[in-house]
């Protein structure tokens, strides 16, 4: 019976937890279609998740394709096979390693970002000034968020799986001569519809893990400062290891219906 009851008592707080971020994330759902829509915000939001995030993606982009170039040219040559390097970088790139780098570079970004904003709004009573002037703070702050995250991520990781091609082809030129009519052409034809949709998919839905993730441990947090940087820190780790789980259910699902 002891142990029944501390078992009972130590899943009681994530039980909870999780049926307060799934009524979150039905209430940012639901203002989608409802008025006031928040434009400016969004506007705001798109600005500061995807404009301000390009910088990082185009590093990590660039040294990730270029990494993966290297290695893989390195192996493929052993057989003779360097000119597929292109084929090898296109496919990872696009279906793996872009939408997830993108996505965990945006979640250190901006996962952590939204919830210290929304946190500070919390513990300096901002939020409950909004609910007393009959503003819905979900539909104000999370929902926002929501869309412009949803709109910049699959944008960024383009940008990521591009620049990243281009590491490739830089590496690919120098260390192992690779043509680049031969690269470019490769790199295009290896890509299926399926790819170029689950590339697109994973950042969508990764979207949405990084934005309410963000907005839940933001307005979760109390005691101060120190609750602020608990609820960044927990906001950037939960988003993190959401979005490796998600891509290998998700990897498994397009494997298992595309053929590929």
């Amino acid at each position: 019976m002891l142990a029944s009851g501390f078992v009972l008592e130590f899943l009681k707080g994530p039980t909870l937890a999780l049926q307060d971020f799934y009524l979150l994330t039905g209430r940012a759902m639901r203002n989608v279609v409802r008025q006031p829509h928040y434009t400016d915000d969004i506007k705001l939001q798109m600005d500061s998740i995807g404009v301000g995030s390009i910088p990082i993606v185009l590093l990590t982009g660039f040294f990730s394709g270029a990494v993966m170039a290297l290695q893989m040219g390195r192996a493929l040559q052993q057989y003779g096979q360097t000119g597929r390097t292109g084929t090898v970088v296109s496919i990872i790139l696009v279906r793996e390693l872009g939408p997830v780098l993108t996505a965990l570079m945006v979640a250190g970004r901006n996962a952590s970002g939204i919830a210290s904003e929304l946190g500070s709004m919390k513990v300096t009573e901002q939020i409950d000034a909004m609910r007393a002037l009959g503003t819905d703070p979900i539909q104000k702050l999370v929902t926002p968020r929501m869309i412009a995250t949803g709109v910049m991520l699959p944008c960024l990781t383009v940008i990521d799986d591009f620049v990243g091609m281009v590491g490739g082809w830089i590496i690919g030129k120098l260390l192992y001569d690779l043509d680049a009519l031969q690269y470019w052409s490769q790199t295009w034809h290896a890509l299926v519809w399926s790819d170029v949709v689950q590339g697109l998919l994973k950042p969508f839905v990764y979207s949405f893990v990084i934005s309410l993730i963000g907005c839940f441990y933001g307005l979760r947090a109390s005691g101060g400062t120190q609750g602020v940087g608990r609820a960044t820190t927990q906001a950037m780790v939960a988003a993190s290891v959401t979005i490796l789980i998600l891509n290998l259910f998700m990897g498994l699902i397009f494997v298992k219906y595309s053929g590929n």
